[in-house]
């Protein structure tokens, strides 16, 4: 099986142009730079799926944290006493 497979996509004629300037400057093809933009991309999502996944799977089992408590963790941010993660009674994952 071949490392690598052709494909066709239609971007914005001001995309290309810049995809363009940017291959020029770093002395890489559009293409090499599309297929590197198209894998961060791919990896980025399917790390996003994955932890929409297992957040239905604990709000499935019960493993939630009331939004009242992750509200003032959040808001604690920044303030120079910042509070420690909300811990669910029944075991939620915060960190």
């Amino acid at each position: 099986m071949p490392e690598t497979v052709p494909v066709t996509v239609r971007i914005p004629v001001e995309v290309s142009e810049r995809l363009e300037a940017i291959a020029e400057a770093t002395a890489r093809s559009k293409s090499w730079l599309a297929a590197k933009a198209i894998g961060a991309f791919v990896a980025s999502e399917r790390e996003f799926l994955a932890a929409v996944a297992e957040g239905l799977d604990d709000a499935r089992a019960g493993r939630l944290t009331e939004h009242d408590q992750v509200s003032r963790w959040l808001l604690s941010w920044g303030s120079g006493k910042d509070l420690l993660s909300p811990k669910s009674a029944r075991g939620s994952r915060a960190k």
